[in-house]
């Protein structure tokens, strides 16, 4: 069986469960915010993306549609940010013009999923992570590759291609948060 995160993509169509919710709760160490669905699962069968509403329930608005939440992941993401990977990113986006292209394409599909969600006027035509311009936050270009797979977002698939395989260790649960705060 194939265990890459990418093979266990799939959007699910109904909201998350009390189990879900409970799973994110504990992953984030917090309640979650404006949770829709799980858009993917972890390897180890818990949550790991969720999609978020684009505006919360306080009436904030919140750009950050596909939210990583799975704790290990998003600490092996942010080993990667303090490495230097979206420095090297920035510069490649800056020369790689086949590369940008296929950056600003991401960043149109990440707008119109959050507009078929609903339309907020304060964030239309903002994403998340630094899109279309520069890579500004690692955490949102994974979760993107992961809830819509391979091809989501190429430097999303690149980052996600880079990190260790997080799930091996056991469930994403209970393990507290190591870096999902970061994404907005």
């Amino acid at each position: 069986m194939d265990d890459t995160p990418s093979s266990h993509a799939g959007r699910a169509q109904r909201g998350p469960t009390d189990a879900d919710l409970g799973a994110v709760r504990e992953q984030l160490g917090r309640a979650p915010r404006g949770v829709r669905r799980v858009a993917h699962r972890c390897p180890c069968g818990a949550p790991d993306v969720v999609e978020t509403a684009p505006l919360l329930a306080d009436g904030t608005p919140f750009p950050t549609v596909y939210y990583l939440t799975c704790p290990r992941a998003a600490g092996a993401v942010g080993t990667l940010e303090a490495g230097g990977m979206m420095r090297s990113m920035n510069e490649r986006l800056r020369e790689d013009e086949p590369l940008r292209a296929s950056y600003v394409a991401a960043h149109h599909r990440y707008l119109a999923a959050r507009e078929a969600i609903a339309h907020v006027p304060q964030i239309a035509g903002v994403s998340a992570g630094g899109m279309p311009d520069r890579v500004k936050c690692l955490h949102v270009l994974v979760a993107q590759s992961l809830a819509e797979g391979p091809g989501g977002n190429p430097l999303g698939d690149e980052a996600l291609s880079a990190l260790p395989e997080w799930w091996r260790g056991g469930s994403c649960v209970g393990q507290g948060s190591q870096g999902a705060e970061e994404q907005r």
